[in-house]
């Protein structure tokens, strides 16, 4: 095999085992011992719907859809200074944010502003208004689990909170997109091995 086909396998496996998860979905034993250190730090919480989602959980990615309602100035917390906008105060909860989900292969799949109140609401009160709506892409369900039970998580999460006056998150299972980057990476590097052996040839 030409040493560029060689390279290319490489780099792609690399790539492929970091932007896929391979521990398998929640085991039972694993839901009953997430939800009873849930139920300890949340006493009195329902906690029916993240059963829910622990239990069907595939082992594969899937896409955390958010919709959000942001305030013209941010709440008053402690950690927010006097003059600090809204902006700033999400950015800093991403701060924490961005290199947990990097590293696990997450990230946004579409983000962007609200152009107009919603257009077309029923069965639900107060959803006119919304500023942005973002997408993001999560390796796994073990991975969306091990960073908000991540205890340096609780701190950065008051100012998402200061940062919003609503929001609506769930997740979409299984979904379905063009361009998954596992498969355009790899129609890339086939183009570039193959154009790469042409020239070698002519040479």
């Amino acid at each position: 095999m030409p040493r560029t086909w060689i390279v290319l396998a490489i780099v792609y496996a690399a790539f492929f085992s970091w932007y896929t998860s391979f521990e398998g979905p929640f085991t039972p034993e694993e839901v009953e011992a997430m939800l009873e250190q849930m139920a300890e730090r949340r006493p009195g919480e329902d906690l029916s719907t993240i059963r829910r989602f622990l239990e069907t959980d595939t082992g594969d990615d899937f896409v955390m859809v958010n919709l959000i309602d942001s305030p013209a100035k941010p709440k008053a917390i402690e950690g927010v200074p006097p003059g600090a906008t809204t902006a700033e105060v999400n950015a800093r909860y991403m701060e924490h944010m961005w290199p947990e989900l990097l590293k696990r292969a997450c990230h946004p799949v579409m983000a962007g502003i609200a152009t107009a109140a919603a257009m077309d609401v029923w069965g639900i009160e107060g959803a006119e208004d919304w500023t942005t709506v973002g997408m993001m892409r999560y390796r796994s369900r073990r991975d969306l689990i091990d960073i908000a039970s991540n205890p340096a998580f609780q701190g950065p999460h008051e100012f998402k909170i200061a940062s919003m006056t609503k929001t609506i998150a769930f997740p979409i299972d299984p979904w379905f997109q063009l361009g998954d980057p596992r498969l355009v990476l790899a129609l890339a590097f086939v183009a570039i091995g193959a154009l790469v052996g042409r020239r070698e040839r002519r040479s």
